[in-house]
C-alpha cells in the first residue's frame, strides 16, 4: 500500500506529515526502555514483509502486519512504522519521501485503531482472545486501505478506480494476516502473555 510520490495533492501530504508527527510524539512519549526491543522487531518484520509483494492486476498486494504491530506497540507503532518505511524509501524506492507522512498514517493509525477496539479481547478467554486477534489482523488492512483510496481521492475522482481495486486486491491479504495474528497472539499467550495489552485480565 506504498503511494508513490507524483500521485497526491500538496494538502493531502502535508495533512498525512502533521497527522503523522504528532502520532510519532505520542509514539515516542509512550514508549519506555522495555519496549525498545519489540519495537525494533516489529521495525523490522513490517520492512521485510512488505518487501515481498505479488502482482494482483494493475496493482500488488504484500504483507503490512500493521495489526500485529499495532496490537503489540500501541501508540509506538507510529515511530516503528515511519522508520521501516524511511528506511524502506530511501534503500529501495518504495513509496517515497515526500509520501512519508500519508504513507506511515495510513498503515500505523489503523494498527492503533485496531489496539483500542480489540486489544482487550486478548487477555480474555481463548475464543474471544482469538475473535479479536483475528480482526485486529485482517481489519487494520481493511482501515488501512480505506484511508489510501481517501488519499487518492481527495488528491483527484481519476484515482477512484485505482482505490477500489487496491481494496479489492488486498482481501486475501485481510484473511492471511488475520491468521497470523491468531497465531502470533496464541504464541504469546503461552510464553509471555505480558507483550500482550491490557493482560492483568485472567487468561482462561
Amino acid at each position: 500500500m506504498h503511494i508513490p510520490e507524483g500521485v497526491l495533492s500538496a494538502p493531502v501530504l502535508a495533512g498525512g506529515a502533521a497527522l503523522t508527527v504528532a502520532g510519532t510524539a505520542m509514539g515516542l512519549r509512550h514508549l519506555d526502555v522495555e519496549k525498545i526491543p519489540r519495537v525494533g522487531v516489529m521495525a523490522a518484520a513490517f520492512f521485510v514483509a512488505s518487501l515481498v509483494y505479488v502482482p494482483a492486476g494493475l496493482s500488488s498486494v504484500h504483507l503490512i502486519l500493521n495489526g500485529l504491530a499495532g496490537l503489540l506497540l500501541g501508540w509506538a507503532v507510529f515511530p516503528a512504522l515511519l522508520v521501516a518505511l524511511f528506511l524502506q524509501a530511501v534503500l529501495y524506492h518504495f513509496g517515497g519521501l515526500t509520501t512519508l507522512g500519508v504513507n506511515t498514517f495510513t498503515m500505523a493509525f489503523p494498527g492503533l485503531l485496531c489496539y483500542w477496539l480489540w486489544g482487550r479481547l486478548l487477555g480474555c478467554r481463548p475464543v474471544w482472545s482469538v475473535a479479536g486477534a483475528f480482526a485486529a489482523g485482517a481489519l487494520a488492512v481493511f482501515f488501512a486501505g480505506v484511508l489510501v483510496a481517501s488519499a487518492l481521492f481527495l488528491s483527484g475522482e481519476a484515482f477512484m478506480e485505482a482505490a477500489g481495486g487496491l481494496l479489492i486486491a488486498h482481501v486475501p491479504i485481510m484473511i492471511v494476516e488475520g491468521l497470523i495474528c491468531v497465531f502470533v497472539v496464541g504464541f504469546l499467550r503461552k510464553v509471555k502473555p505480558q507483550m500482550l495489552p491490557r493482560t492483568r485480565e485472567t487468561l482462561r
